[in-house]
């Protein structure tokens, strides 16, 4: 059976004719940078947000370190974040020269844990970053209430979970400012890297638009330091397009994720939670098995496509060595690094294909159950 992580072939060509004549249009106004189309998707996303400001930029990852610009972090700030995410979220805090202060995770949600947040708050403490990880909000109202306490800003990272809810608002406009990725696997995929700032603060929006264009408002005229990461107009205009389907996709997800509820009810796979306070739009699948290593070696040799986000915490990875040994220990983080296991999640997921991935696992942790009696 020939099954996809993530099938954006088939996705595509259900809206081929919309996508190509979206691209024609910027082919033939010859605007490939910025300009009318650019401002359409980026009016068209804040509408969709419930924001007033959404800034597009290169990439999820430059969203957040323009983010982080924009709020003037300095070398020697100290960025309280998670270290059970994707490497973006500390990689920009340490090339911004800030230091990462990791908070573990909730088990459930395998998001920031907002009770361990306040303890780990220091005088050089500059913002906070909690992330949605795989589409599932984080716990918002006692972050943002630990955050006005101590007048701090909240960098939302949305990269997996724009259209997300918390509390019936959408995620990325609830902290200071929130940093999204249009990367093509993303539920909102462009066909390239392609990202976005969003915020309901006009100045730090201004700022914004200036540091994605070399720290400019006037061609030439530099106020600040900046950099180049400006939104092409192709990603946008695709972008604009998928952007009217993205609910729906939503709900195909959500749809997909009850179907692998039902197959894995008392098997012995722990299925993802959803929080009362949030709706999950599952960019990813992801349940917990124990021995996962080894269930993943005998999914691979039947061929079923997973992943394993992430099996290395960003406290380990050597890369961040430099900047500090970070303080505390992380049980939860530790815990999931080694159980997660991501199944195959997109809007073109059929029944068949995940009654056969489902088998294929439920015989895998039940002959290792059997084994063990």
């Amino acid at each position: 059976m020939n099954i996809q992580m993530v099938d954006l072939v088939n996705q595509y060509k259900k809206i081929k004719p919309e996508i190509d004549e979206a691209i024609q249009r910027v082919l033939d106004s010859g605007q490939f940078v910025l300009g009318r189309i650019v401002t359409e998707f980026e009016e068209a996303s804040a509408n969709y947000l419930g924001v007033k400001h959404a800034i597009g930029c290169a990439s999820g990852t430059d969203a957040l370190q323009v983010a982080m610009m924009a709020l003037g972090i300095q070398p020697g700030d100290e960025i309280i974040t998670t270290p059970f995410t994707f490497v973006a979220t500390t990689e920009t805090i340490v090339l911004l020269g800030a230091k990462p202060v990791y908070v573990d995770i909730e088990p459930k949600t395998f998001n920031i844990a907002p009770e361990l947040i306040e303890r780990a708050i220091t005088r050089k403490t500059k913002a906070i970053i909690p992330v949605h990880l795989y589409g599932q909000p984080a716990d918002m109202d006692p972050i943002m209430t630990i955050a006005r306490k101590h007048g701090l800003p909240v960098i939302e990272d949305t990269a997996q979970a724009m259209g997300s809810e918390y509390k019936g608002k959408k995620v990325g406009g609830i902290g200071t400012m929130g940093a999204i990725s249009f990367f093509p696997s993303k539920n909102l995929g462009a066909c390239g890297d392609a990202g976005m700032v969003v915020t309901n603060d006009t100045d730090l929006a201004e700022k914004v638009r200036m540091i994605i264009i070399h720290g400019s408002r006037v061609r030439y005229e530099h106020e600040i330091l900046g950099v180049n990461s400006r939104l092409d107009s192709i990603q946008a205009a695709v972008l604009n397009v998928k952007l009217k389907y993205l609910d729906r996709w939503h709900e195909a997800r959500r749809i997909a994720a009850q179907r692998y509820n039902r197959l894995f009810e008392n098997v012995g796979i722990e299925t993802p939670y959803e929080a009362p306070f949030g709706k999950h739009i599952y960019h990813q699948y992801t349940v917990r098995v124990k021995d996962r290593d080894r269930v993943s070696r005998n999914l691979a040799e039947r061929r079923i496509p997973h992943a394993i986000y992430y099996p290395i915490p960003l406290h380990r990875q050597e890369a961040f060595r430099a900047a500090g040994r970070p303080m505390g220990s992380f049980p939860a983080t530790e815990k999931a690094a080694e159980e997660v296991l991501s199944l195959p999640m997109h809007t073109e997921l059929t029944e068949e294909q995940q009654s056969f991935i489902a088998s294929a696992l439920i015989q895998d942790v039940s002959s290792r159950h059997a084994a063990a009696l």
